[in-house]
């Protein structure tokens, strides 16, 4: 299979790409590189074609989609905290941008496109876990931009015929997630603290709640929504159905690295809700998805990774 991956040279889409590759298909990277990093698909040998260019620009896009059999889409502006200060910006990337993905894998006839949505689409909904048929009330301009891009996918299902999956990422975790940018993952964050013994920053009281996901099973879970026979057109949950607290993983990261954590707690972060755990029975049904790497083990992987890079991890090697 001939596979476009927008934001291939990022920390999802470069472990995504990794394991196209492994598997025989050939891979095109296409990548603006505002986030994601060369260093990150250097070293991958293989049928590789990295094309620089943004989701933003239609005839860039067309191009790099040529011949494509699966578009799987990832490039976005990921940051809640960032698409509260500048929601136009955030609307650009993820909506028209991903509008301009959909036309070009509709117009190269590809066979399926895979879009990266958000457990941001549920908002400050109080029930757990949270469920597909749960109506979505987004509360920042991150959650809407990336249920706009839903509603668009499933419309090109049915207005074009155009095969499309859409999987709503928890809080994903793993190596090569970049800590050099204020809006990173909090494991990330909390690992390059711990290794260069500097205090780490909790915003709330840290009794807020994550389902956190380690990326390996998300790649398996984008792999899986291109192949699975009955999955077109409907939106998937990707966490693993249970969910920790910022203090307790805090505290297994200590267990894990042995060293202390001089916790130093924030107030709350604009758009950040209070608890996140998923159901993922729809996924295990439909795109035979089971979560192969647990929380610990990802956690631990994790750690190892960020001590390996000393105190230059976001040189990203």
């Amino acid at each position: 299979m001939r596979c476009i991956v927008t934001g291939g040279a990022g920390f999802i889409g470069s472990h995504t790409v990794r394991e196209l590759i492994r598997r025989g298909h050939s891979v095109v990277v296409f990548d603006d590189f505002s986030s994601g990093h060369e260093e990150n698909v250097a070293k991958i040998s293989g049928p590789l074609e990295v094309r620089r260019g943004s989701v933003a620009d239609l005839d860039a896009v067309r191009e790099a989609c040529r011949g494509a059999n699966w578009v799987i889409h990832l490039a976005a502006q990921v940051s809640v905290p960032r698409s509260v200060k500048d929601p136009i910006e955030t609307n650009r990337i993820n909506v028209d941008g991903t509008l301009n993905v959909l036309v070009a894998a509709r117009d190269a006839k590809a066979t399926r496109v895979v879009l990266a949505s958000s457990c941001a689409v549920y908002g400050e909904s109080l029930e757990l876990p949270k469920s597909e048929s749960m109506t979505p009330v987004p509360i920042t301009p991150y959650g809407v931009s990336k249920l706009t891009a839903e509603l668009y996918a499933q419309v090109f299902t049915r207005a074009y015929g155009l095969e499309t999956v859409s999987l709503r990422y928890f809080n994903v975790f793993g190596p090569r997630q970049d800590a050099g940018s204020p809006y990173s993952g909090v494991l990330s964050v909390f690992c390059t603290a711990l290794r260069d013994g500097a205090p780490v920053t909790v915003y709330g009281d840290g009794e807020q709640s994550r389902d956190f996901i380690y990326v390996e099973n998300v790649v398996q879970a984008n792999l899986r929504a291109c192949e699975a026979p009955q999955a077109s057109g409907l939106v998937f949950n990707v966490g693993t159905g249970n969910s920790y607290t910022l203090n307790q993983t805090l505290k297994l990261l200590e267990k894990i690295s042995g060293r202390s954590a001089s916790a130093q707690y924030a107030p709350p972060r604009a758009g950040d809700i209070r608890d996140s755990q998923a159901d993922i029975a729809l996924a295990g049904q439909k795109l035979g998805y089971e979560p192969t790497v647990g929380f610990e083990d990802g956690l631990r992987r994790t750690w190892e990774w960020f001590k390996a890079q000393g105190k230059t991890a976001a040189s990203l090697t």
